[in-house]
């Protein structure tokens, strides 16, 4: 699928696969690559012709899980290494020598992996900040919705906040959004000076209309509600190129973000794909909640960009 000028947005995450077909092959390194659930994601991902992988991680593990699940390994590369930090080291240093596109976190601790994506002298540091970018099919509402930072970031400072938007925009930018429409969101859509939310929302809308903040449009604050229902901002006078038809929230801070995605991954039924930015290359780290669907799809995401 190609996005248009007149639709320049996509309706469901069954689009990205289409988007990958048409870029240029990505590959996936992957960190401990002995995990069944990564493993059956990455194998799935492989089988569409949409990746080639190259798994990092304990060989005889790797092999009795593709064994057990019946899993074509065979078009492969496997690199063994059996303890779960050089693996990650390794894994990070062939997408550093971009041998490969994409990093994938396997069966290792969150705390291990990022120790190697953020190593100073081998990392793949290339900003300020790592975010977290979920992409969401939620059935009410009419196309695709991305939400950051639902899992990196505690508590963003405004400094940090233009550059979880900037992250999000690049990355959407390459996913064929001209402009994608960005909700800064709080608890109210009016500046409230008790409300600090309130006040970065209003400063970030600002830069964007000066053009400090680019290839986007900004509105904030906006409540949940304005920027997802045109119903509901119609009926709170807002005008607005973004309320109701949000492409991309920005949550306020980590819980605020966190009990969104969570709403709507079990709440509403939403499909959803993620990855991590402000790296030198996307990186999928899916947490254990998250279904092989999830999985799947944030492989795709990855793979889309152009």
């Amino acid at each position: 699928m190609t996005i248009s000028n007149e639709k320049n947005y996509l309706t469901k995450l069954s689009d990205l696969s289409e988007l990958a077909k048409k870029s240029k092959k990505k590959k996936i390194a992957v960190a401990v690559a002995h995990d069944e659930h990564c493993l059956g994601a990455i194998c799935a991902v492989v089988k569409q012709g949409l990746v080639d992988a190259t798994l990092v991680g304990s060989e005889k593990k790797i092999r009795e899980i593709a064994e057990k699940l019946n899993l074509d390994i065979s078009e492969m590369t496997i690199i063994n290494e059996e303890v779960d930090a050089a693996a990650v080291k390794i894994a990070v240093s062939i997408v550093a020598r971009k041998e490969a596109d994409i990093l994938m976190k396997g069966n290792v601790p969150t705390a291990t992996f990022l120790r190697g994506v953020l190593d100073k002298e081998t990392g793949l540091r290339s900003g300020d900040v790592l975010s977290h970018f979920a992409f969401f099919q939620v059935p009410t509402y009419h196309k695709l919705i991305a939400l950051s930072d639902a899992a990196m970031i505690p508590a963003p400072d405004f400094k940090t906040k233009i550059a979880i938007i900037n992250n999000a925009v690049g990355f959407m930018n390459r996913l064929g959004y001209n402009k994608p429409k960005v909700a800064v969101l709080a608890a109210v859509e009016m500046v409230n000076e008790s409300m600090p939310a309130t006040i970065d929302a209003a400063l970030l809308s600002k830069m964007n209309q000066r053009g400090q903040i680019k290839n986007c449009i900004v509105d904030g604050p906006l409540a949940y509600d304005n920027a997802v229902s045109m119903e509901s901002a119609h009926h709170k006078g807002i005008v607005s190129d973004v309320a109701g038809d949000a492409d991309l929230l920005i949550a306020p801070d980590i819980e605020a973000g966190n009990i969104l995605y969570k709403a709507y991954g079990f709440s509403s039924n939403a499909i959803l794909a993620a990855v991590i930015l402000g790296a030198k290359a996307p990186i999928v780290l899916t947490s254990r909640s998250d279904t092989e669907e999830a999985k799947q799809a944030s492989i795709i995401l990855a793979a889309a960009i152009q």
